[in-house]
């Protein structure tokens, strides 16, 4: 399959709490892009239901998918490749994706191509820029992951780094909620932080070191509950506003540090922002500032193709299939799937 061809691609995606669907031409041509979201559901939780979210996904599923080939004008007949995101994730909400794909590939008789979530955010990046081309350094920072990555080619990835325990997206849902603030809390404590000093707090900022490409944000995580438990026990007020920023700064310091190091140890000239968090304004102003300074482009996505999204799935099977990547209607859901060296 190749460009040229124009290869329809009906992409799924069902990792978390999105149900989406889209459908692209060739690798990097988007058709449709439909994303039902579940956040009203989660919200009173104050975080994802995994049961919930799967049954959710059963209703959404279908219906979704009928948009996307509605919207792109497209008959099942004319699929050429069905894509699903098969890990990591839940475990329950990715089967429901999973077992839509085989169904509709055997169905149709036509190729299964399994995506790594993680390699999809990536490749969201070539949605964006129809001009950009590997190599490059790609800093992945989401709700469960955080990490470097360089990419060589289309399918060649090298992990650089990752968090050693809290991904950063996680550490931005925990502090919004303790401080109270709704789910999901990334945005919220985005939002709160342009009210407040980031330098009114001198949160910890773990492996600093040089040479250092790991990422650990649960002693951050940590020291923003005991200075909010100590400023409760004195009986002082907090400031939510320059807690927001204070901790805000303290990621985002360590994140664009390591990316622009691992850029130039890689000796590559572009550097790409991918994930759920890549939609932080703090992260994107001081990704993009330090990237300038640096010498380094920078690339960075539409927001929509940040969040979870079936568009970002579809290119990265696009370039499997040219790579003859397929997958076997044994397919099953994979939660803990890694970003493997390949």
């Amino acid at each position: 399959m190749n460009e040229k061809k124009e290869c329809l691609t009906l992409a799924i995606e069902s990792s978390c709490d999105e149900t989406s669907a889209a459908v692209l031409v060739g690798g990097r041509t988007i058709l449709s892009n439909i994303i039902a979201t579940q956040i009203p559901v989660h919200q009173k939780f104050g975080g994802v239901v995994p049961e919930i979210a799967s049954r959710k996904h059963i209703v959404n599923i279908m219906p979704v998918i009928d948009e996307a080939l509605r919207e792109a004008k497209v008959e099942l007949s004319e699929l050429d490749q069905i894509a699903v995101t098969y890990g990591p994730g839940l475990v329950g909400a990715l089967l429901v994706g999973v077992s839509a794909a085989k169904a509709l590939a055997f169905s149709l008789d036509i190729p299964l191509v399994g995506v790594n979530h993680l390699e999809g955010h990536i490749f969201a990046n070539f949605l964006a820029h129809k001009n950009l081309k590997p190599p490059f350094v790609a800093l992945v920072v989401s709700g469960g992951h955080t990490s470097l990555v360089q990419v060589s080619d289309y399918n060649s990835f090298k992990l650089i780094g990752q968090t050693r325990d809290d991904a950063a997206g996680e550490a931005f849902d925990k502090v919004a909620r303790v401080m109270g603030l709704p789910y999901p809390g990334g945005p919220q404590i985005d939002k709160l932080a342009r009210e407040g000093n980031a330098d009114a707090i001198n949160f910890p900022q773990a492996l600093r070191e040089k040479g250092n490409f790991e990422f650990s944000f649960s002693g951050l995580k940590s020291a923003v509950l005991n200075y909010l438990h100590n400023m409760e026990q004195k009986g002082l007020e907090v400031n939510k506003a320059d807690v927001a920023a204070s901790f805000q700064k303290a990621v985002v310091d360590v994140l664009v540090d390591k990316a622009i190091r691992a850029v130039r140890r890689a000796g590559m000239q572009q550097l790409v922002l991918a994930g759920g968090v890549a939609a932080n304004s703090s992260l994107e102003g001081s990704l993009r500032e330090a990237a300038v300074a640096a010498g380094i482009d920078f690339y960075y996505p539409d927001r929509i193709l940040c969040t979870d999204n079936a568009a970002m799935i579809g290119c990265r099977a696009y370039y499997q299939s040219q790579h003859q990547e397929f997958s076997d209607l044994y397919l099953n859901a994979v939660p803990g799937l890694a970003l493997s060296d390949k």
